[in-house]
């Protein structure tokens, strides 16, 4: 049985004072890996995306040709299997008819779906860094975060001449993600002039990774590469990695989860992390978002939300702008041509078409933190087109 929750944001709508017809609701969908190892992922574009739509409701609508639209949101938990997912985006598309989908977190779902809402001229904006998501010939599908094709060369450049890295080793998801994530990483720090001696893949439900640390460090590893591990993943490889004796650097260069990390690991593990992190918390969009997100959750905000929370707004414009919810033909032609978004993630643009045919691939900053005492502090800035340079 899959797990569903139905966000509308009533006491505000009541206190707005606005009444809504029983056809005048827009209808969104997401997929995410709400339980399990990615369930800090899922949950942030869970939250992105109900954010965004309360912002609207409590607006008084979403005004589409007259009309104002509450928007309703309908989440499946996909649990990071492509078989849910692909369960989910069937229930979502013919049963709730919706015209626009949040998610999927992981590779293996959103090419599962992929083929279902391409067909249907569903908008899909997903997490997903597989290559296999962005093409010419896949109008309808956006990504809402930088990949490790975007910011993995910038990244390693910087921790390698810092540090001083030659050898590191790396643990992989055995999946469609984690195999791409693997070659583009390898490549990075090849080109970087850092031998990546170890990789290990192991199945997103396992938890001991005691013997497969104990093979890394017998390689006399500088660092430990945890690119796009998922969140409790990450937490358990450090753990135990500190345990085994493990002395070295940890470098997360992709996939946002440093409270997750800390959370499990504990603060004195994760001292040093150098992280991949989307957000400056000093900039003003950002904190605001961050006090948005404290208000309305218990858990901490997990780096990844106020991307979904922005691609979420950026759809709603492109539908102000078309002046329809339901042809998504017209929709993609104005999402697609909105520049210099203010967004909480900061000014947004679309990119990617020398990279995938399309430019639906989404052009934010992005930076690297040290973890210190269980907060991140920014030491790089980052562009995709200008590196990244001491903060």
């Amino acid at each position: 049985m899959m797990f569903k929750k139905t966000t509308v944001a009533v006491m505000s709508l009541c206190a707005s004072g606005v009444v809504y017809a029983a056809d005048d609701t827009l209808n969104i969908g997401v997929i995410a890996t709400i339980s399990g190892a990615g369930a800090g992922w899922g949950q942030a574009v869970q939250h992105g995306a109900e954010l965004a739509a309360k912002e609207v409701n409590e607006a008084g609508g979403l005004d589409v040709s007259g009309k104002k639209y509450k928007v309703n949101v309908i989440t499946y938990d996909d649990k990071y299997q492509a078989g849910e997912a692909v369960t989910a985006v069937n229930r979502l598309v013919h049963q709730d008819k919706v015209k626009f989908i949040v998610g999927p977190v992981g590779s293996a779902a959103a090419v599962a779906i992929k083929p279902v809402t391409e067909k249907n001229g569903v908008v899909m904006s997903t997490m997903a860094f597989s290559e296999k998501i962005l093409n010419a010939q896949s109008p309808y599908t956006f990504r809402a975060n930088v990949t490790t094709v975007e910011f993995a060369q910038a990244q390693i450049n910087w921790v390698a001449k810092k540090h001083g890295i030659k050898k590191i080793g790396s643990f992989f998801p055995n999946d469609e993600t984690g195999l791409q994530v693997s070659k583009d990483v390898e490549k990075a720090y090849g080109n970087a002039g850092v031998e990546l001696v170890g990789k290990e893949f192991y199945e997103r439900d396992r938890v001991d990774f005691v013997p497969l640390l104990t093979r890394l460090m017998g390689l006399d590893v500088d660092a430990i590469e945890l690119n796009i591990n998922a969140p409790s993943s990450a937490g358990l490889i450090v753990k135990q990695a500190r345990d085994l004796g493990f002395e070295g650097l940890f470098i997360r260069t992709g996939g946002p989860a440093t409270q997750e990390i800390v959370n499990v690991a504990g603060k004195e593990s994760a001292e040093g992390i150098l992280v991949h992190t989307l957000v400056d918390p000093d900039y003003a969009l950002t904190k605001a978002y961050i006090e948005l997100h404290k208000a309305n959750y218990a858990q901490a905000m997990n780096g990844f939300s106020p991307s979904f929370y922005d691609t979420t707004r950026m759809i709603f414009e492109a539908i102000r702008q078309a002046q329809t919810i339901e042809d998504t033909q017209a929709v993609v032609g104005k999402l697609e041509n909105i520049k210099d978004f203010d967004g909480a993630a900061g000014k947004l643009s679309w990119t990617g078409k020398s990279t995938y045919g399309i430019d639906h691939q989404i052009s934010t900053p992005f930076y690297v933190a040290e973890v210190v005492n269980g907060q991140e502090v920014i030491r790089a800035k980052c562009t995709i087109s200008g590196g990244c340079l001491d903060n």
